[in-house]
């Protein structure tokens, strides 16, 4: 392959390296203490009978998965205020007031795609973070593709011209009989 080639495609690849490296960095675990959960050696100190335990545990793993639920969906919907983060990410108050309206209706029973419709009523589909591919917002999912194809076909046209030999002079005059 030719030098001009190798710059290229060396070019084209530092984005994406620079953006994988980060994404490899895994999110730090919760601390037990903070999420609600209780050890066991705090319940033997204050001397809880077995049944009164295992309702203390049950009650923790249930706290536990709504906190993780909630997490979930918060993750999925956008801060009307920040706007470029989620409602779990965006340290506003208008955020944590609505995490606190995910988690009561969750508590409440209904389901993920139930509370998530709730909010598409309220403020529309602007409030996903990821949105449906139909109609306008195909765009978001097909224009990157397109974008993707037309950068390739550019440069295998371009490596072609660049590796086409010059023409001598012996080839640019005409041969034959005259």
């Amino acid at each position: 392959m030719t030098r001009r080639l190798w710059v290229v495609l060396a070019l084209m690849a530092a984005p994406v390296l620079a953006r994988s490296q980060g994404a490899a960095v895994p999110a730090p675990l919760p601390d037990p203490r903070q999420a609600g959960v209780i050890s066991p050696e705090q319940i033997q100190k204050e001397g809880k009978s077995a049944d009164e335990r295992a309702a203390l545990n049950l009650k923790t793993a249930g706290d536990t998965a709504l906190e993780a639920m909630t997490t979930a969906v918060a993750s999925e919907l956008r801060c009307p205020v920040c706007q470029g983060l989620s409602l779990q990410a965006s340290p506003s108050e208008l955020a944590q007031q609505m995490r606190g309206l995910v988690k009561d209706q969750l508590a409440a029973g209904k389901t993920p795609d139930e509370v998530k419709a709730y909010f598409v009523s309220k403020y529309g589909e602007w409030i996903l973070l990821s949105p449906k591919p139909r109609g306008f917002n195909l765009l978001v999912y097909v224009l990157p593709l397109v974008l993707v194809g037309s950068g390739i076909t550019f440069i295998w046209v371009m490596v072609r011209k660049w590796s086409r030999p010059e023409l001598t002079d012996a080839d640019r005059t005409p041969s034959g009989p005259a």
